[in-house]
């Protein structure tokens, strides 16, 4: 049954908001992402997964504060073998993208941090990226932009979900 409200079920009249549209969109989204990444991979002789592994271990302290990226959480978060993940952070690590730090506490523990001088150069690279966000963000007031959070946030989520179910 379709809602005339936008509400929960497929969407309005007009489909702009319908589950096909969404799926569109966020797949076109993706595409672009995905793009820019293997630049970015590309212009630093990097392989697409290695960017996955740097974006996973920028975002670790944001998701869990205080929390470095481990090997282990990384193998798990990317899907990929120890051999992958220790093959991976050896190219990072050569190329200076990373570092590997041990635990103070428990030598055994390693914490993977994203090195300060490759922080620059990310930065420099996705800097356009970035001014579209801003861009686009600019056209929305702030509570559609907490709706489109609140949106994002519950696409994570589901996205988590069905990765975790198929394990």
């Amino acid at each position: 049954m379709r809602s005339t409200e936008g509400g929960p079920d497929h969407g309005t009249d007009d489909d702009s908001a319908g589950l096909q549209t969404f799926a569109v969109l966020l797949r076109r989204m993706n595409s672009e992402f995905n793009r820019i990444a293997h630049e970015f991979a590309h212009e630093q002789d990097l392989h697409p997964t290695d960017v996955q592994a740097l974006i996973a271990i920028l975002d670790a302290d944001q998701q869990e504060p205080g929390t470095a990226m481990t090997p282990g959480r990384l193998r798990e978060q990317l899907n990929l073998t120890s051999g992958a993940v220790t093959a991976c952070l050896d190219r990072l690590e050569r190329t200076g993208h990373i570092r590997r730090v041990r635990d103070s506490g428990d030598r055994r523990v390693v914490h993977l941090h994203y090195a300060a001088a490759a922080m620059a150069v990310a930065r420099d690279f996705f800097r356009p990226l970035a001014e579209s966000t801003r861009a686009a963000r600019d056209q929305f007031d702030t509570a559609e932009l907490r709706t489109v959070a609140r949106f994002l946030e519950a696409m994570n989520d589901e996205l988590a979900q069905v990765r975790r179910t198929r394990k």
